[in-house]
């Protein structure tokens, strides 16, 4: 049972972009860290037993909430061109023994736990070894330490030689295979399936790579048959125009990264028959790919084939995110944070790159964090905005980020769930912040 607050003297950021700043706010939490009362402080009687913390001219607004990371890495650059029998070996003799689990384990409890002390309150992880993210959920929804919400997929679902296999994927070369990893990631205990229906920058082997087509139609579709009968949505890796086509028509409900669009494609996402809620939303990671775009390989110290399958796929990903808003598609914000130079604290910067290059403002791009990534992961009922009912997710900064986004990146109070994390702590990786603060 936690402690019952009230949040007093706060200006109110609901994260619904139809609803206004409201100044001199008063939240009351429940010892069952829900949301019990919202109102005027002059208006609002405070029990006697409530733990009153006066936030005078603080910012309070829902959690920001990441559709897309990792939690097996941190955002340290890391080599992309390790040979296979290499990869082998770390695998076997390091990474897949009681030792490996256990170091990964904590490096993943290390890195969930840095993202929610910057004010990440709810995370979906799309792909991680050994369902060491299933067990890491568990730990935190049986009360064993204070986390962010997580949502897991497990292992990834690739095709022989897809991207992510064999070491990060099951593997399958037909429908029916397909469908039986999706019975083995949901008897593991997912909370929703992860794909990859085209290639990624990070192993591919050639220029063109990143987004040549690996699964079928029948194969996604075979996925989403199987996961949708028992309520699970269907995220999936798509690195080009034609990958984004077979995914959409196979009835995948998020679309990770992304390509550039036709008008075929547009009319699926908005009404896509076989997703789940009969439409397709996009969350791209504008973040991940343009540092390894833009900067030259001797900072970023990857090859000249990751650096130009970058720059076509960060090209191509923005020209999607444009059309989307263009064309109202559902769209929402992860970070793919693990990667190189994508860290679990700076999810400011995803949002601040959305601004800079799709002419979004402050108001629509928190919405987009907050309540549309609440909505697109199915947990609207429970988070994404400050709402009577809801879990206190909840974040408190002494900056407007209304006005400067940036304010993001320096959260002076977190609350998730109702337990109030009242000095949180994040380490910072300098060697990363300097890469990216060169950048801009």
């Amino acid at each position: 049972m936690n402690t019952a607050y009230a949040l007093k003297n706060v200006n109110l950021i609901h994260g619904d972009s139809s609803r206004n700043l409201q100044k001199n706010m008063t939240i009351l939490v429940n010892e069952q860290g829900l949301i019990q009362t919202i109102g005027q402080d002059n208006e609002l009687l405070i029990p006697s037993h409530y733990t009153t913390i006066d936030l005078s001219g603080k910012y309070v607004m829902p959690g920001l909430i990441n559709a897309h990371v990792h939690l097996f890495a941190d955002g340290k650059p890391f080599s992309l061109s390790v040979s296979e029998g290499m990869l082998q070996f770390a695998y076997d003799r390091i990474l897949n023994t009681k030792f490996g689990r256990n170091v990964l384990k904590k490096r993943m409890k290390r890195n969930a736990l840095t993202a929610l002390h910057a004010g990440v309150t709810t995370m979906r992880s799309v792909g991680e070894f050994f369902y060491t993210d299933v067990q890491l959920r568990d730990e935190i929804n049986n009360g064993d330490f204070v986390g962010p919400n997580l949502l897991v997929s497990g292992f990834f679902l690739s095709v022989t030689g897809g991207h992510g296999a064999p070491f990060l994927a099951l593997v399958g070369d037909s429908p029916w295979e397909a469908r039986r990893n999706v019975r083995i990631n949901v008897k593991h205990g997912v909370d929703l399936i992860k794909i990859c229906v085209t290639g990624g920058v990070t192993d591919a082997k050639m220029v063109g790579e990143a987004g040549r087509l690996q699964m079928t139609v029948d194969e996604v579709a075979a996925i989403c048959d199987e996961a949708h009968k028992i309520g699970l949505r269907v995220a999936a890796h798509v690195e080009s125009t034609e990958g984004v086509r077979v995914a959409l028509q196979g009835g995948v409900d998020t679309i990770e990264h992304g390509s550039e669009m036709d008008d075929e494609i547009i009319r699926l996402y908005k009404n896509n028959p076989n997703a789940l809620n009969g439409y397709t939303a996009l969350i791209p990671t504008l973040q991940a790919a343009y540092p390894s775009a833009s900067l030259d390989t001797s900072v970023t110290k990857v090859s000249a084939t990751v650096k130009e399958n970058s720059r076509l796929v960060y090209d191509s990903m923005l020209k999607g995110v444009k059309q989307a808003i263009e064309n109202d598609i559902t769209i929402g914000i992860g970070t793919d944070a693990a990667m190189p130079y994508v860290t679990h604290y700076d999810m400011w910067r995803e949002m601040d790159h959305y601004m800079r290059q799709a002419n979004l403002n402050n108001k629509q791009v928190i919405d987009m964090v907050t309540r549309t990534n609440a909505k697109i992961l199915g947990v609207e009922d429970v988070t994404g905005t400050v709402d009577i009912g809801k879990h206190a997710d909840l974040i408190i900064m002494k900056q407007n980020p209304l006005e400067h986004i940036e304010a993001l990146s320096d959260v002076s109070m977190v609350m998730v769930k109702g337990n109030l994390i009242q000095t949180p702590s994040v380490t910072r990786i300098k060697e990363v912040d300097d890469v990216l603060n060169s950048v801009w």
